[in-house]
């Protein structure tokens, strides 16, 4: 279940895939694809790692599980394939990119760009039923997605954390503030991007902590 992974996740995470719970969670997500319709398919259920490496990642983004629409999820937060039409949320976040850095808001909904530039788009679950959203939130991912967040606060410094809405500012906990750099606002989503995601200017203030610390901002 982790061939997507890039080498670098899968030495640093070596030993959680020998847990009795991620056994657990690897059957039961077997079951699922073989009983069930669950996205995104199986063989981008990890494409989050495969496209940053853990030693590239430069900025978290929190999702809570993927789309759960058909052709929709692609193992990326927030991002879908190019020929399918734009989500709300991402909708949002392009509009405060615009009005945050006064660019073009992007006509790609594809977010390999980000991730391949050391974003990593993480949904804190990782498949999910069709039309059933959190159908696979008590499967164990979190376990193994909440220590991902911990690794990478423990063994990397000066990475920016992005936590949009409660669930994923939930997350902070696990995260060292002495180190990095914790963003939170409201969920860009239609139902609370109002109440203060637009005009948080998050893509700003990353690329300037980025800067600050010698390192390279992200083209968003």
């Amino acid at each position: 279940m982790k061939s997507r992974m890039e080498a670098s996740w899968k030495k640093i995470l070596g030993g959680e895939f020998n847990k009795e719970y991620f056994c657990t969670l690897t059957k039961k997500v077997q079951e699922a694809y073989a009983s069930n319709i669950i996205f995104p398919p199986a063989e981008l259920v990890f494409n989050a790692f495969g496209l940053c490496p853990f030693d590239k990642v430069k900025v978290v983004i929190i999702g809570q599980d993927p789309y759960h629409g058909p052709n929709q999820a692609q193992g990326l937060a927030f991002s879908v394939p190019e020929d399918i039409k734009i989500p709300p949320s991402l909708r949002n976040i392009y509009k405060e990119i615009s009005e945050d850095l006064n660019i073009e808001i992007s006509e790609s909904v594809n977010l390999e760009r980000w991730a391949k530039q050391g974003v990593l788009l993480l949904n804190a679950t990782l498949t999910v039923e069709m039309a059933k959203p959190n159908s696979h939130q008590k499967f164990g991912w979190e376990t193994f997605t909440d220590n991902i967040i911990k690794t990478i606060s423990d063994r990397k410094k000066n990475v920016v954390f992005i936590l949009w809405g409660s669930y994923a500012r939930s997350k902070a906990n696990l995260i060292d503030k002495e180190k990095h750099l914790i963003l939170e606002a409201p969920h860009p989503s239609p139902l609370s991007a109002h109440r203060g995601f637009f005009g948080c200017k998050h893509f700003s203030l990353t690329n300037k902590y980025l800067v600050d610390h010698k390192l390279k901002p992200i083209q968003w």
